[in-house]
This record gives structure tokens, sequence and C-alpha cells, in this order.
């Protein structure tokens, strides 16, 4: 395949392409107001961007972001070793099916292979046939319930 982008780790002072990352997130899980309505400031961005426990992966191609992945480093407790938790992956519908994702946790892999973390994953909703198949690709495959719990109860 013919790759004609890149795929880039962020750092502190890649605020633009973070601010276009999600703007990629938001149109791509259709949630402008979360992605976009109330971003952090600079400061904000850059520190998380700095932050060894934060990675933000771009697939770029010239100036734009086709492509976006975000996540964090896990310490565990049970033993000396450090797990990644993908949080947010993307690509912009006009570049999909064309190995970007895939080339985005490639690169995570080598990132996660560097830092010596112990294990990648990442969670994905039933009927996201398109995430699930790469995912399926990719890794094995577990049967798990999630759940969401407010944390303001009795507030």
């Amino acid at each position: 395949m013919n790759r004609t982008f890149a795929v880039t780790a962020l750092g502190s002072s890649d605020l633009a392409r973070m601010r276009q990352m999600l703007a990629l997130l938001g149109e791509a899980f259709d949630d402008r107001e979360t992605y976009c309505g109330r971003q952090p400031d600079d400061g904000y961005l850059s520190s998380l961007l700095s932050d060894w426990n934060f990675i933000a992966l771009a697939a770029v191609e010239g100036e734009s972001v086709l492509g976006g992945l975000a996540g964090y480093v896990l310490r565990k407790f049970e033993q000396c070793r450090s797990e990644f938790y993908i949080y947010d992956l993307a690509v912009a519908r006009s570049h999909r099916r064309r190995g970007v994702a895939t080339a985005m946790i490639r690169k995570l892999q080598d990132i996660a292979a560097e830092r010596g973390i112990y294990v990648i994953f990442v969670q994905a909703d039933y009927g996201d046939d398109p995430a699930i198949a790469l995912y399926s690709k990719l890794g094995a495959r577990e049967q798990v319930l999630h759940f969401d719990i407010d944390p303001h109860v009795g507030d």
C-alpha cells in the first residue's frame, strides 16, 4: 500500500495539530460539543501533551490531520508494570479503510514497546462493526461489561 500520510506523536508544542485532532474526533463521533465546545486553554493542552502518561498520535497528510488516537498509560498496583488504554481513535470519513487506524495502532505499539508497557487495550461498542473488525485483527477479544458511575451521587 502506498501511504501518503505519516503518523506522529504529538508533543507540548503541537497545539494546532491537537486542536485539529479534537475537531476530527468531534466530527467522527458526531459529538462536536464534547470535543470542540469547551476546549482547554493552550497551557492545559501543552501540559497534557508533555505528560508521560498521555499519548496522542495524529495521522497527518500535508497540513491536515486525517486520524487521531489518544489514551493513557495506567500504572498497575499488583505488579510493577503499565498498561495503555486507547481512549479515542478515529479516522476522517474520507480516509477510512486505507490503513490509517492500523498505522496509528502500530505506531502506538512501537511507543509502548519502547516504554515497557505490558499491554494495550481498547473497547468497542456493540454494533460498531468496523472498529470490532479492526481490533479483532490486531488483538484478542475479551467479553466485558462497562459501567459509567456518576461521581456526584448524593450532591
